[in-house]
């Protein structure tokens, strides 16, 4: 297998899934700021554009960072990142979901319509006047977030997994670009301390 890397959360998601179930494979960045992602190369592994790629041993191409991570993780089951029984397997993806749909693309594109739109309007399709709602969204998702992990170490409950890590690279994104996380969300601080501890988030 062979990872097509670049800077950006999304990447690093998948690069700390990878350090936290001892994975290592060969690499290649891939350079947004150059517009590498949307050049004939890159397009023929991910018609999207987007990154990180996934090449597999066959030749094929995967992309989407969670269909990435489930793979990675079927054919890596140790230590388990989604769940070893179908039970914490839906947790899992069942707080994926809601991170992914709720806080990470309403961020996302946030950041995109709207600090970074100089850099994106001629890359993908964009909407300014919807950055500021897009935030407020992920800043409400945020805040009933808080209240859901009370008294509780990480999303599934003492189990780290994906959900976790694709909540903590995409709020430490979002504090480097005009979307810091409320600390009035002492739960999700509390939290991001706590992840921010381990080793893999250096990947």
């Amino acid at each position: 297998m062979k990872l097509y890397d670049s800077i950006g959360p999304n990447p690093r998601i998948v690069r700390m899934f990878m350090a936290e179930k001892g994975i290592d494979m060969p690499r290649q960045t891939v350079d947004l700021r150059k517009g590498e992602n949307r050049e004939a190369e890159h397009l023929k592994r991910n018609p999207h554009g987007q990154m990180p790629t996934l090449q597999l041993d066959d030749g094929s191409y995967l992309s989407e960072i969670i269909a990435i991570c489930e793979y990675l993780e079927e054919k890596n089951p140790k230590p388990p990142m989604i769940g070893t029984t179908p039970e914490e397997r839906a947790e899992c993806r069942m707080w994926t979901r809601r991170v992914d749909l709720n806080i990470a693309e309403p961020l996302a594109n946030g950041y995109r319509f709207g600090e970074a739109l100089k850099f994106f309007q001629n890359r993908i399709l964009c909407v300014p006047e919807a950055s500021p709602g897009l935030k407020k969204i992920a800043a409400d998702r945020l805040k009933w977030l808080n209240g859901q992990i009370a008294g509780k170490d990480y999303l599934c409950g003492k189990r780290f997994t994906l959900a976790d890590i694709l909540l903590y690279c995409w709020l430490d994104f979002g504090n480097q670009v005009g979307q810091p996380l409320d600390t009035a969300n002492t739960n999700i601080v509390s939290w991001m301390t706590r992840v921010g501890e381990r080793p893999s988030v250096k990947a």
